[in-house]
C-alpha cells in the first residue's frame, strides 16, 4: 500500500481528526494518572497483554498467587504503546492496575493505519499462520507481503488455506497451485475447514509450543479456526457480505489465547492491504528467499530487475528457477516503497 498523496484539505482533515483523538486520549490519561495517584498498588511484577482497549490493557499474571488470572490495567503514559503479546511489568491495583514497563520484544508486527502511520499489531511472534480462503479470493501479492514480514522478523511462516469445504472444480487447481509455489520455496503449508474439523489435528502440533498470529483478509474465518480449536471461546465470527467476496471485520483488536497444547494464538483484525512502505528496497529483496542466490551476479550493480541485459534474476526466471509470478509481485510491491 503506497502511501497517498494527500492535499492541504485532506491533511488538515486528518490533522483535526489526530488532534481530537490526542485530546481525548490526554484527557483520559490525566483522569486515569489522577486516579492512581490515590490508589494504592501492589508489588511490581511480570505480566503478559493479552489484549488492549485504547489506554487499557488486559494483563495476565505470569507469577505469584495471582498467576493465570486476567486483571485490567492502565499503562503509564510515559510507555511507548503497547500491543498483545508484550511482557510487562505491572501493579495491581482497585478497581485497575497500572502497567509500569514494557519488557524487551523479541519481534514484533506492524502494519499502516488509516493515516499512513505505522502501527505495531503484535509482538514476540514465532509463527505468522497467513490464513487464506477460497473466498474472498486469496492473492499472491499480500500473501507476498507477509512473507516479506515475516522473513524480516525472523517468523516461521504457515500458510494455511481455511474453508477446504468450499473447494469445487472451479477453484481447486488455482488454489492448489499457489500452495504447491509456496511450499517448493521451504514454507509450510496445511488445508483445513474450520467448519468440518477437518485438518485441525495437523494444525495443532505446528502451533504447540510458539506464541502464533493468525492474519489475513477479513472473511477467511480466523475467528472460526479459534472458535474450532478453542470450544469454548465463542469469538464473534463473521460472513461474506452477500454479493460480494470480501469480507466483514469482525475481531476489532488483537486478542490472545492459550492453545491446550501448549504455546499462544493472536487472532488479528482483518485487513485487505498489508502495507511495506516503509522498508527498504534490500529489505525487501531479502525478504524473498528464492532471490538471495541470484542477486550478486547482475551485470548492473543497480539493477532493478526489469529489462536491464544480464539481469540474474530474469535469467533465472527463464530457466524456472523463480517464478514469473513471484518476481511480479516482488516489483509491485517495490512500487510501493517511499522514495
Amino acid at each position: 500500500m503506497k502511501k497517498k498523496q494527500l492535499n492541504d484539505r485532506q491533511l488538515r482533515r486528518i490533522q483535526q481528526v489526530q488532534d481530537a483523538y490526542a485530546d481525548r486520549a490526554s484527557r483520559k490519561q490525566a483522569r486515569a494518572e489522577a486516579t492512581l495517584a490515590t490508589t494504592a498498588l501492589g508489588q511490581e511484577q511480570r505480566g503478559l497483554v493479552i489484549s488492549h482497549f485504547g489506554q487499557q490493557l488486559d494483563i495476565e499474571a505470569l507469577e505469584g498467587a495471582e498467576a493465570g488470572q486476567i486483571f485490567r490495567c492502565f499503562q503509564r503514559s510515559n510507555l511507548e504503546p503497547l500491543v498483545t503479546g508484550d511482557e510487562v511489568i505491572w501493579q495491581a491495583g482497585d478497581p485497575l492496575g497500572v502497567v509500569v514497563a514494557g519488557l524487551e520484544r523479541r519481534s514484533v508486527l506492524k502494519r499502516p493505519n488509516p493515516f499512513n502511520e505505522l502501527k505495531p499489531v503484535a509482538a514476540n511472534i514465532d509463527c505468522i499462520v497467513i490464513v487464506i480462503a477460497p473466498q474472498p479470493e486469496p492473492h499472491y501479492n499480500l500473501i507476498d507481503r507477509y512473507l516479506v514480514a515475516a522473513e524480516l522478523m525472523n517468523s516461521r511462516p504457515l500458510l494455511l488455506l481455511n474453508k477446504a469445504d468450499l473447494l469445487t472444480d472451479d477453484n481447486r487447481a488455482a488454489l492448489h497451485e499457489m500452495l504447491q509455489l509456496y511450499g517448493k520455496l521451504g514454507y509450510a503449508t496445511l488445508q483445513v475447514s474450520s467448519k468440518r474439523h477437518d485438518g485441525l489435528d495437523q494444525l495443532l502440533p505446528l502451533l504447540a509450543g510458539n506464541n502464533n498470529v493468525f492474519v489475513g483478509q477479513s472473511g477467511v474465518g480466523k475467528s472460526a479456526l479459534v472458535n474450532a480449536l478453542l470450544p469454548g471461546v465463542n469469538t464473534l465470527e463473521g460472513e461474506l457480505s452477500q454479493g460480494e467476496t470480501k469480507g466483514r471485520h469482525t475481531t476489532t483488536s488483537a486478542k490472545l489465547f492459550h492453545l491446550p497444547s501448549g504455546g499462544n494464538l493472536i487472532d488479528s483484525p482483518g485487513i485487505r492491504e498489508f502495507g511495506l512502505w516503509h522498508i527498504a528496497p534490500d529489505e525487501l529483496m531479502n525478504g524473498f528467499v528464492e532471490f538471495r542466490q541470484h542477486l550478486t551476479g547482475c551485470r548492473f550493480r543497480d539493477c532493478h530487475h526489469e529489462r536491464e541485459p544480464g539481469c540474474q534474476l530474469r535469467a533465472a526466471v527463464e530457466a524456472a528457477l523463480i517464478s514469473p509470478q513471484r518476481l511480479a509481485s516482488y516489483h509491485s510491491i517495490r512500487s510501493t516503497l517511499t522514495p
